[in-house]
């Protein structure tokens, strides 16, 4: 996947994520947009080994595990900036 799919399969992650958990964290879109963006790489990475797709692939279950990455990474900021 390219850099710039990269970033938008982050940010898709990254602004579902906060609608889905939305936090006390004052995050703004360029903190959402990292999160997910990162979020997208550990899902993606982590999904690969458990047969949820690969990183390499722009899909349904691409964009679920990147969710569910950013999810994770927001929760963890949630927590770490209390």
């Amino acid at each position: 996947m390219g850099f710039l799919s990269w970033i938008l399969l982050g940010s898709i992650a990254g602004i579902l994520a906060k609608f889905i958990m939305p936090t006390n964290a004052n995050t703004g879109f360029i903190a959402t947009t990292l999160l997910g963006i990162a979020g997208a790489f550990i899902g993606g990475w982590l999904g690969s080994f458990m047969g949820l797709g690969t990183t390499g692939e722009f899909s349904l279950a691409g964009i679920v595990t990147a969710v569910i990455g950013a999810l994770v990474l927001l929760f963890a900021y949630g927590l770490v900036k209390k």
